[in-house]
């Protein structure tokens, strides 16, 4: 499997130029003095990307690299909504057939938003690992195009643009913090970080309660693990091999986070940065929250993924605002 260079990052963004735009890396007083130590925080708002999610980048780029043969297939993947928007919204943009597999009860927001954009949608499987192993039968059968939901050079030399504009407006970064599902974009984090910000820390954070590609990176080879986080886009029950490859190369460290902390983390970026952000999005805050004091006097980038928090999840995070202060 071919493996994405800074070259191919540097062509993903040509390849995104017509269809998306930079989006901002604010500074917020407030959050800077919740998380204290002086620590300056970073957020980078991919938040605002049409879909709500940084996962678009990697869409627009994959489909518009294809060749015609290639797009008159189609593209058939597996997501829990996010990796979904993405490859629906860069489907209606190039006009190629797309179905996609979501774990039954999907976040309503993203299942809308699929249906909206054209694609459709199929839901199978009580989570992740049982959507994408359906999605693995289903591709053959209809003679469309499997895309990984990670192991896709181009999925990750797109998202990898994101962190092109991080380094290009804050070349001095201390540290970045990423949140990890399939791991595209922790690899392409430090894929970037390597090429043009050597001294920054690249820091992944998934959820103890889905902690494969945390135990992937540490055992130094994929393995399953249980996927019971609330956290829609950490929610993966196994590694790619893709990026952990490129993770093994480049992370400073790996974090986990419990969703209780997630949740506090959700309610802090709407009260201090006036940010809805889902579960994944805030998983690193809730990872520098926990380790505040490692980072002290430090310039982090926290990016925040997406943010496609539906009805319930929004509700959920607001159970702890009062201990959040």
């Amino acid at each position: 499997m071919h493996r994405p260079t800074i070259s191919d990052v540097l062509r993903a963004r040509r390849l995104q130029r017509a269809h998306l735009s930079p989006t901002p890396l604010m500074s917020y007083p407030a959050l800077d003095a919740s998380v204290g130590g002086g620590v300056r925080v970073l957020v980078k708002h991919e938040n605002l990307q049409p879909t709500g999610a940084l996962k678009v980048r990697g869409g627009v780029t994959l489909l518009a690299a294809m060749d015609p043969a290639e797009r008159a297939r189609g593209v058939l993947s597996y997501s829990t909504g996010n990796h979904a928007q993405s490859l629906a919204h860069a489907a209606a943009l190039f006009g190629v057939p797309c179905t996609l597999v979501m774990p039954r009860d999907p976040n309503p927001l993203k299942a809308a938003a699929v249906r909206r954009l054209g694609a459709e949608l199929v839901e199978h499987g009580a989570d992740f690992d049982q959507a994408r192993r359906h999605a693995e039968e289903l591709a053959p059968r209809r003679g469309m195009r499997l895309v990984s939901a990670a192991n896709e050079p181009d999925l990750i030399a797109g998202v990898a643009t994101a962190f092109l504009e991080v380094f290009e407006r804050e070349p001095d970064l201390d540290a970045i913090l990423v949140p990890v599902g399939g791991g595209s974009g922790a690899a392409a984090a430090g894929l970037v970080a390597a090429a043009i910000g050597p001294r920054c820390r690249v820091i992944a954070v998934q959820s103890a309660a889905s902690p494969a590609a945390h135990d992937s990176w540490r055992a130094g080879h994929c393995v399953t693990r249980p996927n019971t986080t609330t956290a829609e886009g950490l929610a993966t029950g196994s590694g790619f091999e893709l990026t952990q490859r490129l993770m093994r190369e480049h992370l400073a460290d790996f974090r986990l986070v419990e969703d209780d902390a997630i949740r506090r983390a959700q309610w802090t970026l709407m009260r201090d940065a006036r940010t809805v952000a889902e579960g994944a999005a805030a998983a690193p805050l809730a990872a520098l929250l926990a380790a505040r004091g490692e980072f002290a006097g430090q310039r982090v980038a926290i990016v925040c993924t997406g943010g496609n928090a539906g009805e319930a999840e929004l509700r959920a995070c607001l159970s702890p605002a009062a201990d959040a202060g």
